[in-house]
């Protein structure tokens, strides 16, 4: 059963034409408030992307193709492929482990470098086009990956996740609450546990707040007791996202992930990655060679603007951890699920995706 999904939210879209704007639900305001945010210039998308008002591996991509419109509108004549090379530049420095940012800015660049004799008029246009065309794309994604991933889950079951990886993480209906949203659409009995997601609280802010959106059962715990609650026996499987995965199948995912992975690993539950494969980065060979995103240490000494640390504490806060493939039980794509990945397996993967590598 294909069930249309309805979410009551949208992350962001393209308002208007080519002189438009992007508009996108500012995430940093959840769960207490929710308000739109207008990007207009790159400069503010860029700020939008490192503050985390758009956040989750797709999501980010989709942000990213429309800032490349965002900078190559105001391009003078013959100019266009210099400020999208000079604008994906910018783009991709803003958050460097999520890697569909720079494979959202890298495909438009290309689309554009393909167009051989195209005057400046029909430049901005094919961008904007291929933005859009990203955005669909990924919404479609989303729609297999839920198909593919809800033939895992069993009804009655109790799964868990961590950080948020749904709708509000993509533009479509997410990449880990895909399946489980399906599922629920299927009408199998699903409930889920989700962590809090320390220190940024996405977790509690943002998967519990458009869970409980959706009508999905959902109950929220600290990071800290997963491994409790599944020694009690109530989880069934474990879904996560992805910010990069390797060649050979490691995965690269919001800090707290890996403990996760191990805890399920002792348990006996399955652990499920759910990502697109615009997610892999064939160039890497292993998850050692991620780069991994450090954040201010006032995200952690002064969460929310309370401080909860004594000051002049030294920190350490990297922003994502990397969970090695021999603990992961599948990674679901929208090509498919790859059972106990290897590099082998990725590859083949990416080939019937049609990925160069």
């Amino acid at each position: 059963m294909n069930a249309k999904i309805e979410l009551p939210f949208e992350t962001l879209s393209w308002i208007g034409n080519l002189d438009g704007h992007v508009q996108m639900l500012e995430q940093t305001r959840l769960p207490l408030e929710e308000v739109q945010l207008e990007v207009r210039t790159v400069s503010e998308m860029v700020d939008a992307i490192y503050r985390l008002a758009v956040r989750g591996a797709p999501a980010i991509g989709v942000a990213a193709g429309y800032g490349m419109v965002l900078g190559i509108r105001s391009a003078g004549p013959g100019e266009v492929l210099e400020v999208a090379r000079a604008t994906k530049s910018t783009l991709d420095a803003s958050r460097p482990t999520a890697v569909n940012l720079s494979w959202a800015t890298a495909r438009i660049l290309r689309h554009l470098e393909g167009l051989e004799g195209a005057d400046d008029a029909a430049l901005k246009q094919a961008t904007l086009d291929e933005a859009r065309a990203i955005q669909e794309g990924d919404e479609d994604t989303c729609r297999r990956m839920g198909e593919h991933g809800a033939t895992l889950i069993q009804d009655g079951w109790t799964l868990l996740t961590h950080c948020n990886a749904g709708a509000l993480a993509t533009a479509g209906m997410g990449t880990a609450l895909a399946p489980i949203y399906t599922a629920h659409a299927q009408g199998k009995r699903v409930a889920v546990f989700a962590d809090e997601t320390r220190p940024l609280l996405q977790g509690a802010r943002i998967t519990s707040w458009e869970l409980m959106k959706a009508g999905v059962e959902v109950r929220l715990i600290t990071d800290g007791m997963a491994a409790r609650v599944m020694g009690e026996g109530k989880i069934d499987a474990v879904f996560v996202g992805s910010d990069r995965i390797a060649r050979n199948g490691d995965v690269c995912n919001k800090i707290g992930t890996y403990g996760v992975a191990i805890s399920a690993h002792h348990h006996n539950v399955p652990f499920h990655v759910v990502a697109p494969l615009s997610t892999v980065d064939p160039s890497l060979a292993s998850g050692d060679l991620i780069p991994i995103e450090e954040r201010p240490a006032e995200e952690i000494t002064e969460g929310f603007g309370n401080r909860t640390a004594p000051r002049d504490v030294q920190v350490y806060a990297p922003a994502f951890d990397v969970t090695p493939a021999a603990l992961v039980t599948s990674i679901i794509t929208e090509v498919g699920i790859v059972e106990a990945p290897d590099t082998a397996k990725m590859e083949r993967a990416l080939r019937e995706g049609g990925v160069s590598f």
